[in-house]
């Protein structure tokens, strides 16, 4: 029984010690597009009619204080506004909630028609986040006992209130290019450097995001216009820097209606991290999307994975949605 505690104090500090080394960074999703304006800003509006998309994800839930993240966003097209709008509202939660952040931001793209067959959106996104640590959840290393673990007393200062709390502001921009197979864009978070340390002398600024996405639709059925229903293949590239962290992913889609299939690989500079599978599928305004990431990586089954689950739902259009000629990407 001890034994068992003590492996997972070990595991936990080893997942500790890896962020730490990492730096702050922002949670990421394996589900891209069923989370396009946590993806990119100019996604706002990109589907013309409204719609309420969620989403869950529980990474490594087999390791004592796992991550897990919360998504939702509405987002649709103002005729009167030249574009769309867009809120969107995250809440993740690490270490059994021994840090977590709240995020609520608000976000305008323009829609500006290159030719007949291109259009691009830019899009603004503005936020208000705030991060709470609860000290009382934290550990350190002279509360260890030999024999008893984490018994000791420890001789950090603690607060007087017992936990820290910040409030910030933040920027974030994005580009998207499309027609009606290639979708394409460039996001930029965190514009202006925002310092994220819980002491009034800390200094700990959380590092530039930059995320570049490329995608294109096959369809697998003769005829010149494409339409949502008939069977498609869409091959992506997802690469995003954050700091000195680099991820690449590489997958495809195949969609079948009402089925959508999808494989994805994510690798960093440092050697392979996951094989994600995805499946989901869309009836009528509904679609719905599980994934779960097969970790490759040192950390291996211990870990167990990471699964995802995004919900989509539609509204009626208050506007012809084909006149505005609407991104046709993949629904995750």
């Amino acid at each position: 029984m001890v034994i068992a505690r003590h492996r997972a104090y070990i595991i936990t500090l080893m997942i500790l010690f890896i962020s730490l080394g990492m730096k702050a960074q922002d949670p990421h999703f394996s589900q891209f597009y069923a989370n396009p304006l946590y993806l990119n800003p100019a996604f706002a509006g990109a589907k013309v009619c409204p719609r309420i998309i969620t989403n869950y994800r529980n990474q490594w839930p087999s390791i004592p204080g796992s991550y897990v993240t919360y998504n939702a966003s509405f987002d649709m097209h103002f005729d009167k506004l030249g574009g769309g709008l867009g809120v969107l509202v995250t809440s993740d939660r690490a270490g059994q909630g021994v840090l977590t952040t709240q995020t609520v931001s608000l976000i305008y793209s323009v829609r500006i028609r290159l030719s007949r067959e291109w259009f691009l959106k830019a899009g603004l996104q503005a936020s208000f986040f705030q991060k709470h640590l609860d000290w009382d959840k934290l550990t350190f290393a002279d509360q260890i006992n030999p024999k008893w673990g984490f018994s000791n007393q420890t001789a950090e200062h603690r607060p007087a209130n017992g936990e820290y709390s910040i409030m910030s502001s933040d920027f974030s921009s994005g580009l998207l290019v499309y027609n009606k197979r290639f979708y394409g864009g460039v996001a930029v978070h965190h514009m202006v450097p925002v310092n994220v340390a819980f002491t009034a002398n800390g200094v700990s600024y959380l590092p530039m995001k930059i995320t570049t996405h490329l995608g294109y639709t096959i369809p697998l059925k003769r005829g010149r216009r494409i339409n949502p229903r008939d069977p498609s293949i869409s091959p992506n590239i997802v690469f995003m820097q954050q700091g000195p962290f680099n991820q690449f992913n590489f997958g495809a889609y195949f969609k079948k209606s009402p089925m959508i299939f999808g494989l994805w690989y994510r690798n960093f500079l440092e050697g392979s991290d996951a094989l994600i599978v995805q499946a989901g599928f869309e009836y009528d305004k509904f679609k719905f999307g599980y994934s779960y990431d097969i970790t490759v990586s040192q950390l291996g089954s211990a870990s167990g994975g990471a699964h995802e689950i995004s919900i989509a739902l539609g509204f009626n259009c208050p506007v012809k949605r084909r006149r505005l000629h609407e991104i046709n990407c993949p629904s995750f």
